[in-house]
């Protein structure tokens, strides 16, 4: 622990973090730690999650306090409840030899009137999410007049997440010679803009590259078509029988449906949402941190201050928009000097997006065949045969159930049993791959290749009593049926504008389900009214054209070829077409 020492640590901190297992500081704690203790710059660090960031503004922060001062001293500010608990059981850890000191964390969806009972009887360091912070200052229980330090730790979270105005608020309240410590993954427009409004001449550490992947963390990319992502989720999980690890989603809604159907195939996992009260949502967390629940399921904001270190897989159901959130996600995995396991499951439309993250994080993906059912069945029996040969066996517990166990058995010969045994355990696997076929990666094809498959697949016309005399584009007849399906996963056909309706295909299966569903909605104030149609669809604009001309004719209302609805936004003409090509 010389290291800590000279870092200028005291001894009581030491004996401390020596019985968390602290034996070396990580580079954050080197450059952050020393800066804080020695002057009272302002400071910006900018390192991801899991560098050991608590303990580089936490021990300086404790060792600085006055324990004979019983108003608050140190404000910590983070995006989530569940981080806020984190960090609050960090800094009571690291303090176990500091007698007196009060560490009180204060954010929403418990009771207010317990928080402001603990903080009346006197705290040193408060740990608040803004929210509950903002509201405990306009109750006048918070008094930040004598506040030496604030730390904003996530602070690239905080403003993503729309704190912006309760940081104002509660920075503007703390005393102006202040200490301001600020932490961040990504220095945003935001961080930036923040900084330079409530900072002084702040100092700028960074530990390694900003974006650059884990090296202890491996990159997989499997590419599938949209229909089977959620059955490579589950092949990737039976072939790694012991995955501890998150499945993240973009949306509450995907989170809620992926999780549902997991659960529903057995597999032992849950979901953590917004729909969850925060009883629930503490009850899912714990059971995931003591390892009960082998996968959870989350989007990014529902899964902040879950830090676990011994996640063995990090699988993206769905990729961020944002390549730093990708290595958010990448780096919750491979930590502690443990291997880890990114995974990314791709469709046809996402190159860009695997482009950019490579690039922006300096990785390269490993391209992964999806196991097949054979190989996940050998996997899977090797593994319920050295869980048998590992179990231990209690000889007092089970003897008096033996002679009826060997006389029920009996007409087995040894070979029988053990296809018994391996049949009981094992059919649920043998019997979901008998029926299953293999999942072949998606390759580039040739628009020859893409047509005949087009051809083959079930399309159907309809119409609606829309038309060039309203309005209607192309863009914004998939974002109707975006907003009507309320999906983003729709195979849409050719589509052909006319004067007053419009005609297009569309995937048989969903037909049904679109008619009923349309007749609630308007489009511009007019009644919405799909139904069948015999109409031919009038292809001026075909992919061959659009092979031989740069540009679309400008006259034309026809698009044909498949594409993928694509929402953005809620907005009725917010959409955009993509084909596949």
């Amino acid at each position: 622990m010389s290291n800590f020492k000279n870092l200028g640590v005291d001894n009581n901190l030491i004996n401390s973090i020596s019985e968390l297992g602290f034996k070396t500081p990580t580079p954050i704690q080197e450059k952050a730690i020393p800066l804080v203790l020695s002057s009272k710059s302002d400071l910006i660090a900018l390192a991801q999650t899991g560098t050991g960031k608590t303990a580089a503004f936490g021990l300086p922060s404790i060792q600085q306090i006055d324990l004979a001062n019983k108003n608050i001293q140190t404000i910590v500010l983070c995006p989530t409840r569940e981080l806020c608990i984190q960090i609050s059981k960090d800094l009571i850890a690291y303090s176990k030899f500091y007698r007196g000191i009060k560490i009180i964390p204060v954010y929403g969806g418990t009771s207010i009137e317990n928080q402001i009972k603990s903080i009346k009887k006197g705290a040193h360091i408060i740990v608040g999410t803004p929210g509950r912070t903002k509201d405990l200052i306009k109750r006048k229980v918070l008094n930040f007049n004598s506040v030496d330090r604030v730390i904003l730790d996530e602070a690239d979270e905080m403003l993503s997440m729309g704190f912006k105005d309760d940081l104002d608020f509660i920075l503007d309240t703390t005393n102006q010679n202040r200490q301001t410590l600020l932490f961040s993954a990504t220095m945003s427009k935001e961080v930036r803009s923040i900084s330079k409004r409530f900072m002084n001449e702040a100092q700028e550490i960074t530990v390694e590259k900003l974006n650059s992947g884990s090296k202890n963390v491996e990159h997989h990319i499997y590419s599938v078509s949209s229909k089977d992502k959620y059955a490579t989720l589950k092949r990737i999980s039976d072939f790694n029988p012991n995955i501890y690890g998150i499945v993240f989603c973009r949306t509450r809604r995907e989170t809620k449906d992926i999780s549902k159907k997991f659960i529903k195939d057995g597999y032992n996992a849950d979901a953590i949402h917004g729909d969850l009260s925060q009883s629930q949502r503490d009850d899912v967390m714990s059971r995931f941190r003591d390892g009960t629940i082998q996968m959870l399921i989350a989007t990014d904001v529902a899964a902040r201050g879950l830090d676990v270190n011994n996640l063995t897989h990090v699988i993206n159901y769905s990729l961020p928009d944002d390549p730093e959130v990708y290595t958010h996600r990448s780096g919750r995995t491979g930590r502690a000097g443990n291997k880890g396991i990114s995974v990314v499951i791709s469709n046809s439309r996402e190159g860009r997006k695997i482009k950019s993250i490579e690039n922006k994080s300096q990785i390269k993906f490993i391209k992964k065949e999806v196991p097949s059912g054979k190989d996940i069945c050998s996997k899977q029996l090797f593994k319920l045969i050295e869980k048998i040969e590992k179990v231990k066996v209690d000889e007092k517990q089970i003897s008096p159930f033996l002679p009826e166990i060997y006389e029920k058995l009996s007409w087995l010969s040894r070979e029988d049993l053990i296809k018994h045994f391996v049949s009981a355990e094992f059919n649920r696997f043998l019997d979901y791959y008998k029926k299953s076929d293999d999942i072949k990666n998606i390759r580039e094809s040739k628009s020859k290749d893409f047509d005949n498959k087009r051809s083959s697949r079930s399309f159907e016309i309809l119409s609606v009593n829309v038309g060039r005399k309203h309005g209607i584009t192309p863009i914004e007849l998939i974002s109707l049926v975006n907003r009507i399906t309320k999906s983003n996963d729709i195979e849409i056909g050719s589509i052909d504008i006319r004067q007053s309706y419009t005609v297009f295909e569309i995937d048989k299966l969903i037909i049904n389900s679109l008619i009923k569903s349309s007749s609630s909605l308007d489009y511009n104030g007019i009644g919405l009214n799909i139904k069948k149609s015999k109409e031919k669809i009038e292809k001026k604009y075909s992919r061959e054209s659009k092979k031989n001309n740069s540009r679309r004719p400008k006259d034309s209302d026809n698009y044909s070829g498949r594409s993928r609805s694509k929402r953005k936004g809620k907005g009725k003409n917010k959409g955009k077409r993509r084909s596949r090509r």
